[in-house]
């Protein structure tokens, strides 16, 4: 009940539409839904505007020092989102997020994942760090949905405490297909492409 009032708050007051191209929701498999980062409401407004059979099943990676930074987000991070808290500062072998988000695709969850591993501002994402690399060879059961989040920076710029009242959208495209044998860099950069052409739709 909390969720989906949240989730329609989200909507209502960022404006936030969703748009999918066929086949992004077509299958039962657990997704990697992947996208560029510029805002912390980023990963609230893509978990708000997806359909409501999978939301309930889907999972954000968040930072742990900012979700756990105040009574109220721990309570929501918690509570409302059920995040993966993922440290960013100090990361070792204990607690190495690939692993702790791997353990949510192995029992059919889905995952939404920011491969830029931080907020960045510019025209287009930052280069994808390794991880989203690691997940997909590591569970091949999971399809990876590259999400465009527009215009979401101006609802909350960086640095800024309270939203201003935009319209933004959420673009997911169809499932991100596997080529055997690719290297890192070059995934990396093929799904970064992928987001950055949801733009053209």
């Amino acid at each position: 009940m909390i969720a989906e009032f949240l989730s329609s708050a989200v909507r209502l007051f960022t404006g936030a539409r969703g748009r999918w191209t066929p086949g992004a929701f077509d299958t039962a498999k657990p997704r990697v839904f992947f996208a560029n980062h510029s805002s912390n409401l980023d990963f609230v407004v893509l978990w708000s505007v997806l359909p409501t059979h999978i939301r309930p099943r889907t999972r954000a990676a968040a930072a742990r020092d900012y979700w756990t930074g105040g009574p109220v987000r721990r309570w929501l991070a918690s509570n409302v989102f059920n995040v993966i808290l993922i440290e960013r500062r100090q990361v070792t072998r204990a607690n190495n997020p690939i692993r702790d988000l791997g353990a949510v695709l192995a029992v059919g969850d889905s995952i939404i994942i920011f491969p830029e591993g931080g907020r960045f501002s510019g025209a287009d994402p930052a280069p994808f760090k390794s991880g989203i690399f690691h997940l997909a060879e590591n569970h091949p059961e999971a399809d990876l949905i590259p999400v465009l989040i527009d215009n979401l920076n101006r609802v909350l710029p960086k640095g800024e405490l309270l939203p201003i009242p935009l319209i933004c959208s959420v673009t997911f495209g169809a499932p991100l297909p596997r080529i055997a044998g690719e290297s890192k860099d070059d995934f990396a950069a093929r799904a970064r492409l992928a987001v950055m052409a949801l733009r053209t739709l």
